[in-house]
């Protein structure tokens, strides 16, 4: 995610994983059902237990004028446990018609003292490590999500459509899922809209548009796991550009005319980065510039990073590094959002310097003279934000960047800390990790480097500017 000005804090409610340091939170549908959350410190409710999902395939019909949606989830899960019911994430201002699961009708619930709960009870129990597909039926008009920082993401409705922006917990807004950072699945759209709007998602379109009825149908295929988070599903009036980089990844960008973008550095980006952080993990490539004023920020769907407009070059490096560094390496818990945004931000700054411009250590000098008395800028220390509504403060990006700058003089080998994080990103691609897993990453690679535990433990998570490490 980048800050349109460099701010911009998120909220969210996750799901069950089996990730070690989260605890499952008691089920909301009693004995023999996943539990209602996966207990991650900042927001145990977000997500759900007792499965891991596969794939998604949504069927969305959409009206912009009336920014009423209509739509059908199919859910390909494996039970994890014995499921008597289980949750699936959707919020209440979606109403549910019906649910089958493995195509037999079952009862299902929208609590209001859940908030977001699902409670879906099959005719019959699902066994441990069965395969099975739920579907759901529902519809409403999308009401977007207020973050703790006061951003709003979600189905956030524009002038000719919707901005689709998740980070940290508007899937749920507008489809069923497990919306958990630890439950990565493949995903199939079908978004219908009036003929002359354009439906833009993740992967790749699979055949041409179908319109009749004065109806447009786009199909897009996403066939490498991401987070529900990184998924998006944005309509509205854009010229839309296609070509391959030099390197040969096909990209799709869709640009809204209201704001006219540069995105010509961009196919040269994807092929730098893919040369120093490994293989790039999808198999298409691309941008889409909305006019969202409301938004205030950009974020890095899966495939094609969203941008709510214009997006200067250092974000569009940002946004396209977070392919490797958020979307295929994942956060195992939200405060691990430095595993994201610090490692984009610093790539951004490694772009510059690539391109000829300002170099990374240049952008550490200018910000380490940033006074000690600033406290609102070196705090709260990256590796620990300490709060949900401190999740994407200044610090968690500009002390994250520094940090790996810092790292990489440290080390005193360009080859060596670039084959670090070329190593950490394919060793955990698809995956998810803590900012532990990095420490121990990088000490158990620099034996001969004195002192990293200290480093880290002054940058990461001492409060204050650091200093002595």
């Amino acid at each position: 995610m980048a800050r349109s000005w460099t701010s911009r804090v998120g909220t969210v409610l996750l799901s069950a994983g089996a990730i070690v340091g989260l605890t499952a939170v008691p089920s909301s549908a009693g004995g023999g059902a996943g539990s209602a959350g996966a207990g991650d410190p900042y927001f145990p409710l977000q997500g759900n237990g007792g499965y891991d999902v596969a794939h998604y395939d949504l069927t969305l019909a959409t009206t912009p004028a009336t920014g009423r949606l209509d739509a059908v989830a199919a859910i390909t899960a494996t039970a994890t446990q014995q499921l008597k019911a289980f949750d699936l994430d959707l919020r209440r201002t979606l109403t549910v018609s019906a649910v089958t699961v493995d195509g037999r009708p079952a009862a299902f619930a929208q609590p209001a003292s859940l908030g977001q709960e699902l409670v879906v009870t099959p005719a019959s129990p699902v066994r441990v490590g069965a395969q099975f597909t739920v579907v759901v039926r529902y519809g409403g008009v999308p009401v977007e999500v207020t973050d703790p920082d006061g951003s709003v993401e979600g189905w956030v409705r524009t002038a000719d459509g919707a901005f689709v922006v998740n980070e940290p917990q508007g899937s749920p807004g507008w489809y069923p899922c497990n919306d958990t950072p630890t439950d990565k699945a493949t995903y199939d759209f079908h978004v219908t809209v009036p003929t002359g709007v354009t439906a833009v998602a993740n992967g790749e379109l699979v055949r041409a548009p179908r319109t009749s009825g004065g109806r447009t149908t786009f199909d897009w295929h996403l066939g490498q796991p991401i987070s529900t988070y990184l998924s998006f599903a944005t309509t509205g009036q854009f010229q839309v550009t296609t070509g391959r980089t030099p390197g040969g990844i096909p990209y799709f960008t869709a640009v809204d005319p209201a704001q006219p973008s540069d995105l010509s550095q961009l196919p040269a980006m994807v092929d730098f980065f893919g040369t120093v952080f490994g293989r790039y993990p999808f198999s298409s490539t691309g941008a889409l510039v909305d006019d969202a004023p409301e938004v205030g920020y950009a974020l890095e769907t899966a495939t094609r990073p969203s941008f709510d407009s214009a997006p200067d070059e250092l974000t569009l490096a940002h946004e396209l590094a977070h392919q490797w560094f958020g979307d295929s390496v994942t956060v195992a818990r939200w405060r691990d959002i430095w595993l994201n945004e610090g490692f984009a931000e610093w790539s951004s700054w490694f772009w510059s310097e690539h391109s000829g411009q300002t170099s990374a250590q240049q952008f550490f000098k200018k910000y380490y003279a940033t006074p000690a008395s600033k406290t609102d800028f070196w705090n709260p220390p990256p590796g620990d934000p300490g709060d949900a509504a401190d999740l994407f403060d200044d610090s968690i990006y500009e002390r994250g960047a520094m940090t790996l700058q810092a790292l990489r003089v440290k080390i005193g080998d360009d080859a060596a800390f670039l084959g670090l994080l070329h190593d950490w990103q394919t060793a955990h691609r698809f995956g998810n990790a803590r900012v532990e897993d990095f420490v121990a990453f990088t000490v158990a690679r620099f034996p001969q480097v004195p002192g990293l535990q200290h480093f880290f433990q002054v940058w990461l998570y001492d409060p204050g500017k650091p200093a002595n490490w």
